[in-house]
């Protein structure tokens, strides 16, 4: 029975498709994946080794429209994730971990039998995906690090961690606050100086946002920070973020990491530079599949 309404679900999926701007190859297929009481949409374009990019804090997979354009283009097939709570994506909201985020991926992952795979993890995304690699080595080859806080300091560092900004990353969501409050919380935490910051100005859910804050505060860093022990590294900073502290992460685990800045980029980076994103990303894959 349950199998039958997977199937019956994903038929139904696979014929709701829309294009993006550009190649004919850009149509968007939305994906199903249940498992008892969780049920994951995801975004699914191109063809070729795949890409999986997991979205930031408290936001969903159209972030990342033009990068995943780009890289289909450049012959890859990315698949998105939404995060509970995020359209159509359900599940338990209370107590969740970073494992059952991570476990969520995993079962589109399986669903779509993608095998070991790129995982792109955006800001807060770089913890379930690190977790991913951890629970699920089988499905992860690879790890892009996206504007991502690793989650602790080398000994002896100085620097403050990302929580120093936690009110303007809230507060750029706060439907209730005035817009232009919003958008200076937008400007002070997301985005380079000069970039318009419009965009983040919807797209938030905050049952969401609080789960994964949950879920982070539940989930001892110790267990994923690394990302186990052997998977590559790119991680991808933007030039103007002001929550990530930046070139710490090679310094703690050497030649499994690559580190590559994207100039004129905050925090958001996928909205301010989705080209130079895309770029990153796809040089990366295409070093990572070579290897295999």
């Amino acid at each position: 029975m349950h199998y039958t309404r997977v199937m019956q679900s994903l038929i139904v999926a696979g014929l709701v498709a829309y294009s993006l701007p550009g190649n004919a190859d850009d149509s968007v297929r939305t994906l199903v994946a249940e498992k008892g009481n969780v049920h994951i949409e995801a975004l699914d374009q191109g063809k070729g080794h795949v890409i999986v990019i997991l979205p930031s804090k408290g936001r969903g997979a159209n972030d990342y429209d033009e990068v995943a354009r780009y890289l289909a283009a450049d012959g890859y097939r990315v698949i998105r994730p939404e995060p509970r709570g995020v359209k159509g994506s359900k599940g338990p909201m209370d107590t969740p971990t970073l494992h059952d985020f991570a476990a969520d991926v995993a079962l589109v992952m399986d669903m779509a039998k993608t095998g070991p795979s790129v995982v792109v993890g955006h800001a807060w995304g770089s913890q379930p995906a690190r977790v991913l690699a951890v629970d699920r080595p089988d499905l992860v080859n690879g790890i892009v690090l996206a504007a991502a806080s690793i989650g602790k300091l080398p000994a002896g560092s100085s620097e403050k961690p990302y929580g120093r900004m936690v009110e303007a990353i809230k507060g750029a969501g706060n439907y209730s606050l005035p817009e232009a409050k919003r958008i200076d919380y937008l400007k002070e935490a997301f985005f380079a100086p000069g970039n318009d910051p419009r965009p983040w100005l919807s797209g938030w859910y905050d049952k969401t946002h609080q789960a994964q804050d949950h879920a982070r505060d539940s989930t001892p860093v110790e267990l994923y920070w690394s990302a186990g022990k052997t998977v590559p590294i790119l991680d991808l900073q933007g030039q103007h973020d002001a929550v990530v502290i930046p070139n710490i992460l090679k310094s703690m685990l050497g030649d499994r990491v690559e580190h590559k800045t994207i100039a004129n980029a905050g925090h958001a980076m996928a909205p301010e530079q989705p080209r130079a994103m895309a770029d990153a990303i796809a040089e990366f894959a295409q070093q990572v599949y070579a290897s295999q």
